[in-house]
């Protein structure tokens, strides 16, 4: 049975005390389902709904695209492909008519 590395010094000699688990080089000791529960990335589009990957969304504000004269409209449709942990654009899409990009997810709302 493979355990995973130490969380703080990335030791890979842990071991199973009960529900914990332990690392004998620096003494750090979590539960190994509280840290799967705070892996998980939370965004949140512009309502405050959650985003997971596979969503419909719609762009709720006209966007400019960096390094291009092309707009994407309000309405236009996208598939989340991946919820990525980014400051600025979380969201890896396909947007209709435009292709693969980045959307920040403050500008968009859960179809």
């Amino acid at each position: 049975m493979s355990l995973p590395p130490c969380p703080a010094c990335q030791s890979e000699y842990v071991y199973q005390d009960q529900s914990l688990l332990i690392c004998p080089e620096c003494a750090h000791e979590w539960d190994p389902a509280e840290v799967a529960e705070e892996d998980t990335i939370k965004v949140k589009d512009a309502n405050g709904a959650l985003l997971a990957d596979g969503d419909k969304v719609t762009v709720i504000k006209d966007l400019k695209i960096k390094g291009s004269s092309q707009v994407i409209k309000i309405g236009t449709k996208a598939t989340v492909r991946r919820v990525l942990d980014k400051k600025d654009h979380e969201l890896d899409c396909k947007v209709d008519g435009v292709g693969e990009m980045m959307v920040t997810a403050q500008f968009v709302k859960k179809a």
